[in-house]
């Protein structure tokens, strides 16, 4: 085509224009990336939450607070247990370490180790030298438990006390019988005796204490106020029995929890009967469900919004940023629930 005819005409000057315009923009686009892609493609963060803006980047979460489920055997047999003995897997502890160290480079600032019971395996041993790492090699402002207490011995603190931030203890119930029905209990050892000693050393080697406690139709109507306060945890986290499919509900679950379930109401009046107690924090469903970084035996984040725990890839196999993308983590209800607090011993001023 000539130049002149192309003057002579304003339609054909017009279309030459808009072409022109669209190679220019086309030339940009082909050259933005993001972090982790390759030159001349485009690549976007996959969105957390899905729905309504599906589609659209949006930044990496930082891992915070993280639960590491590094077991799921336990030694108990609760019947309302959503993280059950599914495989009896446990990684190197090499690996392990360097799984912590991709997180703590990622923005974590306190890790939970959970299961299963932790001190069932290497009996405390694996368990200690994670918490020893996680406090002296990364430097973590806070490192946290959450055992049923049954596996825990004095030499344990001894030696890696210095290093662990915040025991939380399971109990459901002050009445044996009540935690014989429940699961909560290895054949006549009693719990609650078990739960005072392990309070005492806890004072004695600067260990904050917290008691983590599930209700259920077994102990929904009993009265806890007087046994909390003497106990005075710095945290007392009561939970509503949460339904999972998979783990406590369906086909493949190795437990049944529906007979343990409570409505919100029944939670509510339990609460109300309690809210004289300070260190009292409660957890409903909603709040519960989706507002805990959760990762597996494998280091895979679990996301819970679905009803059941759908599995990311390993953080060791393609690092924390990609993983987390499915996650299911709700941040704004983990704030809401009260998530971030004073949890680094050293900033509580309990007086030991």
């Amino acid at each position: 085509m000539q130049f002149s005819s192309v003057l002579a005409s304003p339609v054909l000057l017009l279309q030459l224009c808009i072409n022109t315009l669209r190679n220019i923009l086309a030339s940009v686009f082909l050259t933005v990336r993001t972090p982790g892609a390759r030159w001349g493609t485009m690549s976007s963060v996959a969105p957390v939450g899905g729905g309504e803006g599906e589609g659209r980047a949006q930044d990496v979460m930082t891992p915070t607070s993280v639960n590491y489920h590094f077991t799921r055997k336990c030694n108990y047999k609760c019947g309302f247990c959503f993280h059950t003995a599914k495989t009896s897997f446990v990684l190197p502890l090499d690996e392990a370490k360097r799984g912590l160290q991709l997180l703590e480079a990622s923005g974590m600032e306190k890790i939970n180790f959970s299961g299963g019971e932790p001190f069932l395996h290497d009996k405390g041993e694996f368990l200690g030298k994670l918490v020893q790492y996680c406090k002296q090699d990364l430097q973590l402002p806070s490192v946290s438990i959450v055992s049923n207490g049954s596996m825990i011995k004095e030499k344990w603190f001894q030696k890696y006390g210095d290093d662990l931030d915040i025991l939380a203890i399971s109990c459901d119930s002050f009445d044996e019988a009540t935690n014989q029905r429940i699961g909560r209990a290895q054949g006549r050892k009693s719990h609650v005796d078990n739960l005072h000693k392990i309070r005492n050393w806890c004072q004695q080697y600067k260990v904050a204490f917290k008691i983590n406690s599930v209700i259920n139709t077994f102990n929904v109507d009993e009265d806890m106020v007087e046994n909390i306060l003497q106990l005075n945890p710095v945290r007392w986290k009561v939970f509503q029995c949460l339904l999972i499919d998979g783990e406590n509900a369906g086909e493949k679950a190795l437990r049944e929890a529906e007979g343990f379930v409570i409505s919100e109401q029944l939670f509510q009046d339990f609460l109300e009967r309690h809210s004289s107690v300070p260190c009292l924090v409660p957890e409903s469903n909603e709040k519960m469900r989706n507002s805990y970084l959760i990762l597996d035996e494998y280091m895979r984040f679990l996301d819970c919004r679905e009803g059941r725990k759908d599995p990311s890839k390993s953080i060791l196999d393609v690092g924390v940023k990609e993983a987390i993308c499915f996650s299911g983590f709700d941040e704004k209800m983990f704030l809401k629930r009260g998530g971030k607090y004073v949890w680094s011993k050293a900033d509580m001023k309990l007086e030991w």
